[in-house]
């Protein structure tokens, strides 16, 4: 059964794949862990560098004896999920990018405003945050607001989130190694997303070889496992069953957005 790992965002947890491993997990082996430093995992005080996080990476799929898996990853989650598939090419069977954080080197309002929520982690903020990052408030439940709450008052979840900000600041830029990745590669985006923003984003991921195509789901904020579930599971079980056989042609013709 091929191997599946999910890796969350910033300040996420495993929570977040929740409502899309169900019906992925009847095909194939779901691994969602909190990462190192979120959820309910351990959060040493260390530097959550780029670094770190790729060693623990590779550490985990090390002990679970897994040689090579399809990486999905969310926001930091696709940021550490594209510069694992560049170091470790030979390990990633496909790539799945979600609204991933790689190529931002600026804020935006809306990533400010969940900075503050997770520094002052008080649930009138948190809803506030989390109902702008979606496109649809009604899609958050208070389960979700209530984890997020209380996961960032544990010892040292503050600390691990605001040097992971760090960590990603001075990451080695993606610009110019995406070429690196080998593995059939596809690119998900809300099209509403105002956390990391698709106009402005995107198009940077372009110089991945084997970008099979870029795939726009409308009403859909930054949350898109949480927001949209059911179009989340037919986008990924689409592109996992799909042979993989491409010409440098239908990479050209695939760089326009199919939209969900």
């Amino acid at each position: 059964m091929q191997n599946s790992y999910f890796l969350h965002g910033i300040g996420a947890s495993a929570e977040r794949w929740s409502r899309v491993i169900p019906t992925l997990s009847r095909d194939y082996r779901v691994i969602a862990p909190d990462i190192i430093g979120f959820g309910y995992s351990d959060k040493p005080v260390v530097e959550y560098t780029m670094d770190f996080f790729i060693d623990f990476f590779e550490s985990f799929l090390d002990n679970l004896g897994i040689s090579e898996a399809s990486i999905i990853g969310s926001s930091l989650g696709g940021h550490i999920a594209t510069e694992f598939a560049i170091r470790f090419p030979h390990m990633v069977e496909k790539l799945v990018l979600v609204s991933p954080a790689g190529m931002m080197r600026k804020s935006t309002p809306t990533l400010d405003r969940y900075i503050m929520a997770a520094l002052y982690p008080e649930y009138q903020r948190v809803y506030e945050v989390f109902s702008e990052m979606v496109y649809d408030s009604n899609t958050i439940n208070q389960e979700t607001l209530m984890d997020f709450v209380n996961r960032m008052n544990l010892p040292s979840a503050k600390y691990a989130f605001m040097s992971t900000l760090s960590g990603i600041r001075y990451a080695p830029r993606l610009t110019g190694r995406l070429s690196n990745i080998t593995a059939p590669t596809l690119l998900m985006w809300g099209e509403n997303d105002t956390t990391i923003p698709l106009a402005e984003y995107a198009h940077q991921y372009n110089e991945i070889p084997n970008m099979e195509e870029l795939v726009v789901i409308k009403k859909c904020g930054h949350i898109a496992p949480i927001e949209r579930p059911a179009t989340f599971n037919r986008i990924i079980l689409r592109f996992f069953k799909r042979i993989t056989l491409i010409t440098p042609t239908q990479l050209q013709s695939k760089s326009r957005p199919e939209l969900f």
